[in-house]
């Protein structure tokens, strides 16, 4: 319901010209473009990062996970925030706390402030990510034309995520990595200004009555103690030890957390997240899905990093470049794949992401310091291509996977499946490579790359899973 008419009966999105449509479109595509290249630009930049603060792997690792772990933990409930108080008052209030700690990210002193920084960068994005495609969605009533524009977001989504070592080495060959955190300034002052006037408000509709849905403070608090714990001892391991105190600690304090998340979740009327979805196969598949994909996309990012800077000597710009085929596959791919759903369904699409995320990683198995440049390019570019061709049926299969009036929270789910990949992604891949020198780089990579290669297998059944079920007469 648009906010000058409260009791229309029908969605805002019925009352938008094509053009202002597909312009609601593009100012969500700025600010998903924000989060994603914030995801991955410090990436090349941890080199520089640990020179200037001083810290090694175990802390660059922080530095990136502290970000995606408050990002994928508070996603759910920012788009249930948005459905109740707003889409685009929460979506702005998202672009002020990212935009404000950017500017501590520049100036920290020392990696424990860039840390807490890019902790409060998490929440920022978190209310973006999700209210950004529940903005889409309702904007967008025919499901043909939606499934377009999510190929269009997917595919801006997937630039940015591709984009940010590029341009972030960019940054880093004539500025020092403060410089990757100033850049969000003209980005967030422009989404604002944009968003103010064009981005219509909306709210997820409730029966006439029925009061306002409730937040689930429990089940946030689990999910971010539950997600706190995975990726901590998966990042600290290597350090203290994978059967010390602490990580039998760690892994204690995550199995009780997911107990406990199942049983308060399974008894709430209006949980954090309805667990019930997750027994029909076909949202089950596409969240997990997106994990593999997200996991594939950051461990062959941060490996990229480490080995062309630390291995091959490349500067950051170099290594920032290598990843231009990767950039160009999703791009490219994206929209295709868009299309593709639109008109015959996820299953093909997710098929080919498969395929090409399976030889990328193929390509990467028996990695050694000398490994041809032109077999990397292409493996990236490969895994470029199946991370397009996979964004789309993934989230257009998720958002579907719930009432239209719950798109902030079908937005949200897919995007804690993406950001809890990226997290496990980081995590694997710092602590695979922990410990290893120039020389070791490669071989400690390799079952870093046998990794990718199993994500890619499973989009294979997450497809299978996505075929539409015949009629039960039939």
């Amino acid at each position: 319901m648009t906010a000058t008419t409260p009791l229309a009966p029908a969605p805002v999105q019925t009352a938008l010209s094509a053009r202002r449509r597909w312009t609601v479109l593009a100012v969500c595509c700025l600010s998903m473009f924000l989060v994603g290249l914030d995801t991955t630009i410090v990436n090349v930049g941890l080199p520089a990062i640990g020179r200037g603060l001083g810290t090694g792997t175990r802390g660059l690792e922080w530095i990136v996970d502290a970000y995606t772990l408050v990002l994928a933990g508070l996603l759910v409930t920012s788009g249930a925030l948005a459905d109740r108080f707003g889409r685009r008052r929460v979506f702005q209030t998202g672009l002020v706390v990212f935009g404000a700690a950017s500017l501590v990210c520049a100036v920290a002193p020392s990696a424990g402030v860039l840390v807490a920084a890019r902790a409060v960068q998490g929440v920022g994005a978190s209310m973006l990510s999700p209210v950004a495609l529940a903005i889409v969605v309702n904007a967008m009533p025919d499901p043909k034309e939606r499934a377009q524009a999510i190929g269009v977001w997917a595919s801006v989504f997937g630039l940015s995520m591709a984009a940010g070592p590029v341009t972030g080495g960019a940054l880093l060959a004539g500025l020092d990595w403060r410089a990757l955190f100033w850049i969000n300034a003209p980005v967030i002052a422009a989404a604002l200004l944009l968003s103010a006037v064009f981005v219509p408000e909306s709210r997820g509709q409730r029966a006439p009555g029925q009061p306002a849905r409730r937040l689930d403070l429990p089940g946030q608090v689990l999910l971010t103690v539950l997600l706190a714990a995975v990726v901590g001892v998966l990042i600290e391991g290597p350090r203290i030890g994978w059967t010390s105190p602490l990580a039998l600690a760690g892994y204690a304090c995550a199995a009780v957390a997911t107990a406990a998340f199942v049983w308060v979740e399974s008894r709430r009327s209006e949980p954090l997240m309805d667990l019930r979805l997750f027994r029909r196969p076909v949202f089950g598949g596409a969240v997990a899905g997106a994990v593999a994909v997200f996991v594939a996309l950051n461990m062959t990012l941060l490996l990229n990093t480490l080995y062309l800077q630390h291995t091959r000597g490349w500067t950051p710009l170099a290594a920032g470049l290598a990843t231009l085929p990767l950039a160009a596959g999703a791009t490219v791919c994206a929209p295709w794949s868009g299309r593709m759903v639109g008109r015959t369904g996820p299953g093909l699409p997710l098929l080919l992401a498969g395929a090409f995320i399976t030889a990328g990683g193929l390509c990467l198995v028996r990695l050694t310091p000398h490994t041809p440049v032109l077999l990397l390019l292409a493996a990236y570019a490969l895994i470029g291509v199946g991370f397009g061709f996979a964004n789309a049926p993934i989230t257009n299969t998720a958002v579907n996977g719930l009432p239209p009036a719950r798109a902030g929270v079908a937005g949200a789910i897919t995007s804690t499946a993406r950001q809890i990949g990226a997290a496990l992604g980081i995590a694997v891949a710092g602590g695979l490579v922990t410990g290893a020198g120039p020389t070791q780089l490669a071989q400690a990579s390799r079952p870093g790359w046998i990794l990718v290669c199993a994500c890619g297998v499973l989009l294979f059944l997450v497809a299978r899973l996505s075929r539409p079920k015949p009629p039960a007469d039939a």
